[in-house]
């Protein structure tokens, strides 16, 4: 590391997430979806069946921190463009349609994902796992702590 190397704070983090974000987006664009689309439609694309909506909804707040009603617009969203369908009373399956649109835009994205990784050492990338892991568990924690304690303000 050399003294002009940052260590990883959240600013790093933020910088790195937004810039690998607007890089997905803008590939996600190019055919008709959404990051948050891409998102909840990749939950039940992985899934080897039907899943539970709960669960969708779940992973989608969980992964997204939005609130419940925004993932459920999502869910909504998607049903409407006939890319994911209601199954029985509480679950979703994903159509030919959804699984086309994920499988497209999942191989338009991997060159780019090549090409941003492309030499960087594995060990560095095993580190920064781990760095990153430890950072979104602590984050999480704090984010269930201030939900029981919701006066309390975040201070960076």
């Amino acid at each position: 590391m050399t003294a002009t190397t940052p260590l990883v704070d959240p600013r790093v983090i933020a910088l790195a997430h937004y810039a690998a974000r607007a890089v997905l987006e803008r590939a996600l664009d190019r055919h008709g979806a959404t990051f948050q689309q891409s998102v909840t439609l990749r939950l039940a694309a992985v899934a080897d069946g039907p899943v539970e909506r709960g669960h969708v909804i779940d992973g989608v707040v969980g992964a997204l921190k939005i609130d419940a009603a925004q993932a459920h617009s999502v869910v909504d969203e998607l049903i409407a463009a006939e890319l994911l369908a209601p199954q029985g009373p509480s679950q979703v399956r994903i159509t030919d349609t959804g699984q086309e649109l994920h499988d497209r835009t999942s191989a338009a994205t991997a060159p780019i994902t090549a090409r941003i990784y492309a030499g960087i050492p594995t060990e560095d990338l095993a580190a920064a796992g781990r760095v990153l892991t430890l950072i979104t568990e602590r984050a999480n924690a704090e984010l269930a702590a201030t939900a029981q304690r919701p006066s309390e303000a975040v201070t960076q």
